[in-house]
């Protein structure tokens, strides 16, 4: 039976959303098939666990929304983001970050975290500090790349906690091996348990404001332009999103828990979004390729 158009095009944008192709299968995707190793992770990890869960959705909300509230990083966003004329293409390449450093072979994950940080050698400017000191920052500063690093993590597993199933070894497992990508990306000692994690992002607390930057990109967090057939369900996301983030951090953004049951409903609209999709995603598709084909070259050694 044909799936209604309104549906096609739904599923379409959110593989965008995914993968950057409306198939779901751009180059960078069919690369995950090739390659020596299965990678840094490989199947049965609490890594491969959490992001190949649809929960992943709402881990992306939840992380851009705690990334504004470091001035130094909201500034980068500001001065050198597309994301209000191109949403899907910024977060498509974020995507890409992700799913190859987590499914691709050794190689292909370290060129890409290469291939982000030369992206960032030119992210690069000043801000206002809360005392009117201008200050300068780099994304390549450890300062940010310690803070994008612990956001992300918190928003994978904290959505995962929330929406998805167990986790081989648990959160702490996911911190420790989740590391790895923080020391591809050049932080030196990335927190390797849930309760490290939780006072490295607590630790960064006096530098943490909200302003005019924040709330403007809070506004288009919360309505981006994704069209009718995604607008209402992101609605609904990005509300387990507000609801899922803990107390002080949601209170610093000046958002509100939802009165409605926000985390019930989003847990229904990712069920619903899983069977749109499948079960399986192209890049665990073809990751598994890869896999299969070195098992059966490792047999027939």
């Amino acid at each position: 039976m044909q799936r209604p158009a309104i549906l096609t095009r739904a599923r379409g944008r959110i593989l965008v959303m995914f993968s950057g192709d409306p198939e779901g299968t751009p180059e960078w995707v069919r690369a995950l098939e090739t390659g020596d190793d299965e990678g840094y992770f490989g199947p049965g990890s609490a890594v491969w666990a959490v992001h190949s869960g649809i929960p992943t959705v709402v881990a992306g909300i939840r992380a851009l929304l705690m990334q504004t509230l470091h001035p130094g990083a909201m500034a980068g966003v500001h001065d050198h983001s597309r994301y209000r004329e191109d949403p899907l293409g910024r977060l498509s390449g974020t995507v890409r970050w992700v799913l190859t450093t987590t499914f691709a072979d050794r190689a292909q994950a370290a060129a890409g975290c290469a291939w982000v940080a030369r992206l960032h050698e030119r992210v690069r400017g000043e801000y206002a500090g809360a005392d009117g000191t201008v200050l300068p920052y780099s994304a390549g500063d450890a300062d940010l790349v310690g803070w994008v690093h612990c956001v992300f993590a918190d928003a994978f597993i904290g959505s995962h906690e929330t929406w998805g199933g167990s986790v081989p070894g648990g959160s702490d497992q996911y911190v420790r091996e989740w590391a790895t990508a923080g020391e591809l990306m050049g932080m030196a000692d990335p927190p390797r348990t849930r309760a490290e994690l939780d006072a490295a992002i607590a630790a960064y607390l006096p530098v943490l404001r909200r302003d005019e930057r924040v709330d403007e990109a809070v506004r288009w967090l919360r309505r981006p332009p994704l069209g009718r057939g995604v607008g209402p369900a992101y609605r609904i996301l990005f509300a387990g999103a507000v609801a899922s983030l803990p107390d002080q951090y949601r209170e610093l953004l000046g958002l509100r828990r939802p009165r409605w049951p926000a985390i019930a409903l989003t847990g229904l609209a990712l069920r619903s979004m899983r069977l749109l999709l499948g079960r399986e995603s192209s890049s665990l598709r073809f990751t598994r390729r890869r896999l299969e084909r070195l098992a059966a070259a490792s047999t027939a050694a």
